[in-house]
């Protein structure tokens, strides 16, 4: 594997960061949180400039790029805080659907998504994701040539605004994996009171909710190799994104410590607070080594990308949790009230490390997949 961005790459880095840098300050975010109001600029951007294509083949309407390509723009989304559908759209709903979709299911729902004509939604178990499991609180059951869903799922990000919901659920007959494509308004959502208010989260009700043969994807009861590597790519994004968001706060920190003055000196004078910072900045760099291998591994297929996407998000997990916590400490405390930006960004990695497994969840399972 080639970890070095190579020129094409880093030109789109720097062309992402510019836009969402002009188009997602602060502001915005805080103008969702407080107001409520609709992120609609940076999807409309995203769409515009073909970020929603990159890991698209071109035979499907996208830009065929590579997951490498995407990972580095989902780093660049989290490093602004973005809000909108864009992570649940691309990283989440439209990997799993490529897995598995027939040609008339990927004219319908990827060349759609990747044009940025429709958003959508991934409902799974996120109790269960690190370990690409289903759990028992969704069930489908056969009614001719259709399926009937049955449960719930909790949590689903972007739930209550997507326009299609891609559900993973548990076989009836088989005791095995459905993977269905459900419109938004046939299911009950239900909106969570989040930690951050940025980003949407909600409670999907499935209460007899009749999916027609050409919305179900594969064959049921037997998709669960298509789950985990979209899990995979999913978790991989989370993590990355997650990673993206710790940069901007080291970087916000790191300012602060060099003109924030006490006793005489900029409080990064003194070696307690240096001796912070640089651990923060480890926690960075490790993180981000680590997604960016799992970020290849997933886009070279390698034989080692399960065991990657878990390693990814254990890092990430580690990181968010040393860079948030010295962070506040270093601002003195003000770093949690609403004044200050700095609980913006914790609050966005912390939802980051919920999401797909949490970092000892994802720990476990490179214990069992190195059986240690």
């Amino acid at each position: 594997m080639d970890f070095e961005i190579t020129p094409e790459q880093q030109d789109l880095v720097d062309s992402v960061r510019a836009v969402l840098e002009r188009e997602c300050p602060t502001a915005l975010v805080r103008d969702i949180i407080e107001n409520g109001s609709a992120p609609r600029q940076p999807w409309k951007s995203a769409r515009e400039l073909g970020w929603t294509a990159i890991d698209v083949p071109e035979a499907q309407g996208g830009l065929g790029l590579g997951f490498h390509a995407l990972g580095l723009v989902v780093e660049q989304h989290g490093c602004a805080i973005a809000p909108g559908p864009f992570l649940a759209t691309i990283t989440q709903f439209l990997p799993l659907v490529r897995e598995v979709a027939d040609a008339g299911q990927q004219d319908r729902f990827v060349r759609a998504a990747a044009c940025g004509e429709i958003t959508g939604a991934l409902a799974i178990d996120h109790g269960r994701a690190a370990l690409h499991g289903l759990g028992d609180s969704l069930r489908a059951r056969r009614d001719g040539n259709a399926w009937v869903l049955d449960g719930e799922r909790r949590y689903v990000l972007d739930g209550d605004r997507a326009d299609e919901i891609a559900v993973a659920a548990r076989v009836d007959a088989s005791d095995g994996v459905g993977l269905f494509v459900v419109p938004q308004e046939a299911v009950k959502a239900q909106r969570v009171v989040e930690l951050d208010a940025s980003r949407p989260l909600a409670h999907l009700r499935f209460e007899g909710v009749r999916v027609e043969p050409s919305r179900v994807l594969g064959a049921p009861g037997a998709c669960a190799p298509a789950l985990g590597r979209a899990l995979e790519q999913a978790t991989v994004a989370a993590a990355l994104e997650c990673v993206g968001t710790c940069q901007t706060l080291l970087d916000r920190t790191v300012e602060h410590a060099k003109t924030r003055r006490q006793f005489g000196h900029p409080i990064g004078f003194f070696q307690a607070i240096q001796h912070k910072c640089v651990d923060m900045f480890v926690q960075v760099e490790k993180a981000r080594a680590t997604a960016y291998f799992a970020m290849l591994a997933v886009a070279e297929d390698d034989a080692r990308r399960t065991l990657a996407a878990s390693m990814a998000k254990a890092a990430a997990s580690d990181c968010q949790r040393i860079v948030c916590k010295e962070g506040i400490q270093i601002h003195g405390g003000m770093g949690y009230t609403w004044e200050s930006d700095v609980h913006l960004y914790v609050k966005r990695a912390k939802t980051l490390d919920a999401l797909f497994g949490t970092g000892p969840q994802h720990r476990q399972r490179v214990a069992d997949l190195l059986e240690i």
